[in-house]
């Protein structure tokens, strides 16, 4: 039996530069006065009053990069028992 050789498309979310970059670019923006994620997240555990849906929207799209991120770090450094 003769294996073919498939050519897979490689996944720009497992790409670890475009990752960082956007954690850097877009999960951090605006930087000033403090990055806009951490604002989100803060208003959130006080309890998210006040919050539209417009917020959180917002906070999915800040947020994305981040949990792209710990996605590639999970399967980087996962247990052997859980790889496949």
């Amino acid at each position: 039996m003769v294996k073919k050789e498939v050519k897979i498309a490689k996944n720009p979310l497992n790409n670890w530069g475009l990752v960082m970059i956007m954690c850097v670019w877009l999960g951090l923006a605006p930087f000033f006065p403090e990055p806009h994620i951490w604002g989100k997240i803060k208003w959130v555990a006080g309890g998210a009053n006040g919050m539209k849906l417009i917020d959180w929207g917002d906070l999915i799209l800040h947020g994305f990069p981040w949990v792209l991120l710990a996605r590639l770090l999970f399967l980087k450094f996962k247990p052997s028992a859980v790889k496949s």
